[in-house]
């Protein structure tokens, strides 16, 4: 088991799994840099955790920059936590959406990552790229699954070439903003959502266990499984699974 790194970026921290994340590492003695939209609850955040906010729009490369010059020659943890979503029918969704999602779950983390690796590289570093189980494709998520699964490829080049630790965490439903903000509530029986707690939790023990990457909850990996091997039947029980929800998968 390797100890945690002193010093810590979070993206997405002012609420949702980046906010708890957050908790999680000041709990166990990290400095931290917390980069968020929203001035106010960042600020709260930055108070429990004794952290410093840095307001950021990731959607453009002016905040990009911002949070690497705030974190160069200091990070030693690169947590990526922040990402938006959308559901629908892929024909149905906005040209600005899908410029959005991939612009903030695949672009930013990209480029952020880019930036700071010198640094990273410099203090044998650690980045986790918080992904979903959407990143083995999810029907009316397409544009959101493609980011994530952007996401885990990223990482598994990442992990080759880096000299840096890597992890890819892959959760399934979480009880977040995340379902008001992209207009569509959470509405299927199963699986059930898991808290942002739990993520983070899993998230920080994967850090101190160098895991490359990690499934919450774990049984999820059951399906990945399937997904790699017979990605035909995989979808097959896709489609049986959304004709018996409520609301489109997630």
């Amino acid at each position: 088991m390797t100890r945690l790194p002193r010093n810590a970026v979070v993206t997405g921290a002012s609420s949702g799994i980046g906010a708890a994340v957050a908790e999680r590492l000041a709990h166990h003695g990290c400095g931290l840099l917390l980069v968020g939209r929203d001035q106010a609850r960042l600020d709260a955040v930055a108070v429990r955790t004794g952290g410093r906010a840095v307001v950021a729009d990731l959607r453009n490369r002016a905040g990009v920059e911002a949070v690497c010059d705030a974190a160069d020659g200091w990070a030693e943890l690169l947590v990526h936590g922040a990402g938006v979503g959308a559901a629908g029918p892929l024909a149905e969704t906005p040209a600005d959406v899908v410029d959005e999602l991939l612009a903030v779950n695949l672009v930013a983390p990209v480029q952020i990552t880019r930036t700071l690796l010198p640094t990273l590289r410099a203090a044998h570093g650690h980045v986790v790229f918080v992904a979903s189980v959407a990143a083995i494709g999810v029907a009316y998520e397409a544009t959101y699954s493609a980011t994530k699964a952007g996401l885990r490829g990223f990482a598994d080049a990442l992990r080759v070439e880096s000299e840096v630790g890597v992890t890819t965490v892959l959760p399934g439903a979480v009880t977040t903003p995340y379902y008001e903000r992209r207009g569509q509530p959470y509405h299927r029986r199963f699986p059930r959502p898991v808290s942002p707690e739990r993520v983070a939790e899993a998230l920080v023990e994967a850090v101190r266990r160098d895991r490359a990457e990690v499934f919450v909850p774990r049984w999820l990996t059951v399906g990945a499984r399937v997904h790699g091997v017979a990605p035909a039947v995989f979808a097959r029980l896709s489609r049986r699974m959304d004709r018996r929800a409520d609301t489109p998968a997630v």
